[in-house]
């Protein structure tokens, strides 16, 4: 059994200094705790661009609101081999967890300069850093603000608590990316998401049933007033009006929830998985890596190489 803590909670917006503050702190709780991995959801490093469908002036050409918040953006995202990511790593040593981090990660150098993906570290409890996923496909509106990613990440690692693996939010609506984290016998999957809507609800049941896995699904406070910005807020909405209301979840194997979604707590939602051995049972009648898989018929190819101008 593993205790997962699943922060359901702000970052300091578009301010990297304070925001590492607030994750060094969260990681201190959950290690008092006696948890084995914390979670945090999509790019909390340094927050989920949500403004994007919610002003109306983001749409507008050369727009220097919009602009200044790229800019904020862009200076608060990590560099893969930075030294803040490094501090993470070794405060997960040192706390001994396993982190699963969502971060708008930046490339300030070389090809794909001047770029932000949004990405997934997952960092052992020896404080290295054991996948690095980047968002295959920014949805919508993001493709104001990221980068397509790579197949690198698309992988699981082993831990103590069983093969982990994560997607970023409607990467769980691109069967093939599922098929590849099935394929390699994921344990427990992170599905990091702005906040679990009943559609992402849906999707990480799903999930949980198709792939015969657990699923921590991971959502996030953000109100109006959280983002450093002039633009005109929305006809009718006013500043502690919220646009990601959390909703974190867990599912089992065979889709129900272990935890329903939780759309009251602000801070650090801690659930306990049952056995690996509850996956086994219910791969006796569906695994679709396995038993259930016919590839004499189906077949399919993974490009896995890195590639940092996002081609």
């Amino acid at each position: 059994m593993s205790l997962i803590a699943i922060v359901q909670d702000r970052p300091v917006y578009y301010d990297l200094t304070e925001s590492l503050k607030k994750l060094r702190l969260l990681m201190e709780q959950a290690s008092a705790k006696k948890a084995n991995i914390i979670a945090f959801g999509e790019s909390w490093l340094c927050g989920y661009p949500a403004w994007l469908d919610n002003y109306p002036e983001v749409g507008r050409w050369d727009h220097e609101p919009v602009k200044e918040l790229w800019l904020k953006h862009f200076q608060s995202a990590v560099s893969a081999s930075g030294e803040e990511l490094q501090d993470i790593s070794a405060w997960a040593k040192e706390l001994d967890l396993w982190v699963i981090l969502g971060a708008n990660e930046k490339l300030d150098i070389g090809r794909g300069n001047g770029s932000v993906f949004n990405s997934i570290f997952t960092i052992s409890d020896e404080g290295e850093i054991v996948n690095h996923h980047r968002k295959l496909v920014p949805t919508y509106t993001e493709k104001l603000m990221y980068h397509h990613g790579d197949g690198a990440g698309l992988k699981v690692v082993d831990s103590p608590h069983g093969r982990i693996g994560s997607l970023v939010c409607w990467e769980h609506w691109m069967p093939m990316s599922r098929q590849v984290l099935h394929d390699a016998a994921e344990d427990i999957h992170f599905a990091l998401w702005p906040t679990l809507a009943d559609r992402h609800q849906l999707a990480s049941r799903h999930y949980a049933f198709e792939g015969r896995c657990y699923v921590v699904a991971i959502g996030q406070i953000l109100q109006y007033k959280d983002i450093p910005t002039d633009m005109t807020l929305p006809e009718g909405a006013k500043s502690d009006d919220f646009l990601l209301s959390g909703g974190s979840c867990v599912a089992g194997p065979d889709g129900q929830w272990l935890l329903q979604p939780d759309f009251e707590t602000e801070g650090i939602i801690y659930h306990e998985l049952p056995s690996l051995d509850l996956l086994t049972k219910e791969r006796m009648n569906l695994a679709v890596s396995g038993h259930y898989q016919r590839r004499d018929i189906f077949d399919y190819q993974i490009n896995m190489q890195r590639r940092d101008d996002g081609s």
